[in-house]
């Protein structure tokens, strides 16, 4: 099971990562949760304690490591390094193990803004596509708005593109846009999770302003949800979100078995 999560800064994307992390894990299974989003913090929505989070170096962030396995210094470009790296220990040797879940922070290339053929953006793209095509633990990356990092063999690959929206134009119109970056790398359907949604009209308003797109369940608004961010605690301890995401994760494998 690889599932891929994104959507515009806010709308509760590592929310739904986390939790869906937890209840694979508690099912026994072995999962890889991967926070590649610097803006987000999955680390703490998983319950990872606070000191030990600050002690997770981002992989992009290991530049020893990167020179060591592409040849080439991090932050260049135009150069010669190799383009397929050796990543395939990266999840045991600089992965944090916690309740089952191997956390992964990849971090961002400080030229990734600028479309760098660099050595870390390479090193990352190998360790996602490392992660989603020759792994068979559960596999759950947290993502930017969008899927530019990830290469069109990759994007095929994975078993689940979920777009989370909460109600409102902008965020719709991400899923629309990620809806036709994924069609450009291979990807046949988009999945919606609908969050902070209020009732039955917010539903509805968010399920019409999708068109053709699939919503495969919703996210009851909580101010828990908003403390337990605040505070940096897992929204695991919030029954309500654990409910709705136990009903996503259920239609979610229905559609992909």
């Amino acid at each position: 099971m690889k599932i891929a999560v994104t959507g515009k800064g806010g709308v509760g994307k590592t929310t739904l990562s986390a939790i869906l992390s937890i209840l694979y894990a508690s099912e026994g299974r072995r999962v890889i949760a991967v926070d590649a989003d610097p803006d987000a913090n999955l680390a703490s929505a998983l319950g990872i304690a606070k000191e030990e989070t600050e002690k997770i170096r981002p992989i992009a962030e290991i530049t020893e490591l990167i020179e060591e396995r592409t040849g080439a210094k991090p932050g260049t470009s135009g150069g010669l390094f190799k383009l397929n790296p050796k990543v395939d220990d990266i999840p045991e040797d600089f992965g944090y193990r916690f309740n089952n879940i191997v956390f992964l922070r990849t971090g961002k290339s400080k030229e990734a803004a600028s479309g760098c053929y660099c050595p870390e953006n390479v090193f990352l793209r190998r360790l996602l596509k490392h992660l989603v095509l020759d792994r068979d633990e559960v596999v759950i990356v947290d993502m930017e708005a969008g899927i530019e990092h990830l290469t069109r063999g990759t994007a095929e690959a994975v078993d689940a593109f979920i777009v989370v929206v909460e109600p409102g134009q902008r965020s719709i119109q991400t899923a629309h846009t990620v809806k036709d970056m994924a069609r450009g790398l291979g990807v046949k359907e988009v999945f919606v999770v609908a969050n902070k949604t209020r009732g039955k009209e917010d539903v509805e308003f968010i399920r019409t302003h999708l068109h053709d797109m699939n919503l495969i369940g919703s996210i009851r608004f909580s101010n828990e949800i908003m403390e337990s961010d605040l505070a940096g605690k897992s929204p695991f301890t919030i029954k309500s979100a654990v409910d709705d995401v136990v009903k996503i994760k259920e239609v979610l494998e229905r559609h992909i078995r």
